[in-house]
């Protein structure tokens, strides 16, 4: 359950940092402003009252708060509630000055924007309250849909002790051949036609006999004699030619 709730710091740090500023802005603008022609009545810089701590420094000191948590949190609980305290102190800054009648005897508080143009009214207005409640609910927003999205936390990565003995890489043994591997015998491309048939399977080089002198000379005699009786059929050559002629008178 524990690392469920756990998530990575960088997910509302900079949204951490945005919130701080703004909440920075909110809570010291109405005492610094007047140093710049930017405030609202009373126009004089520091200036303490009721309105201003319930309208600007409390939401300004929660927005400001809840920054803190989203850049210091390591769980979704811490950054959770840092997200949701920014989020209601951005809407208080937009509809505190508008709800403040009801519990001020119908009168308005924070006073009224003490420049003498309307365009700068406008943006004091803005400035002070309406954008800057809406840029902190969009930001705290932010961040907050950041945190609910994460599934699982972070997963614990288990530590290698010191102690354990790396795997010796043995290298594959070689397969020998045994000795009395009978080699194949090589077939000689054939140069007649190419045969569609099946290719012969390999053949095993089988031992070729041989004769030894013993049994070789019966075979040369027999040979012999039989040229011996040829010879002796044959009749003998009449070199007298006097066989087949006869006597001339």
């Amino acid at each position: 359950m524990a690392g469920m709730l756990q998530m990575r710091r960088s997910r509302g740090a900079f949204s951490g940092f945005l919130l701080i500023l703004l909440g920075l802005w909110g809570a010291l603008i109405p005492f610094v402003g007047p140093y710049f022609d930017f405030a609202y009545t009373p126009d004089k810089a520091w200036t303490y009252n009721t309105g201003r701590l319930w309208l600007e420094l409390l939401p300004g000191a929660a927005v400001f708060l809840g920054g803190v948590f989203l850049m210091a949190a390591r769980g979704r609980h811490t950054a959770l509630f840092g997200a949701l305290l920014a989020v209601a102190a951005g809407a208080w800054f937009v509809l505190g000055q508008s709800l403040s009648p009801l519990w001020n005897h119908h009168v308005t508080l924070g006073g009224s924007p003490a420049s003498g143009t309307q365009y700068m009214r406008i943006m004091e207005q803005l400035g002070f309250f309406t954008a800057l409640g809406v840029v902190i609910v969009f930001v705290a927003g932010a961040a907050l849909g950041r945190i609910a999205s994460v599934a699982s936390g972070i997963v614990p990565v288990d530590e290698v002790p010191d102690s354990t003995v790396p795997v010796e890489r043995v290298p594959a043994a070689r397969t020998a051949v045994p000795a009395d591997t009978v080699p194949v015998e090589r077939v000689p491309a054939s140069t007649g036609p190419t045969s569609t048939g099946p290719l012969p399977a390999r053949t095993r080089m089988e031992p070729v006999a041989t004769r030894t002198d013993a049994e070789a000379a019966p075979a040369r005699r027999g040979w012999l004699d039989r040229r011996n009786r040829t010879e002796e059929t044959l009749p003998a050559e009449d070199t007298t030619g006097t066989v087949g002629s006869g006597t001339i008178q």
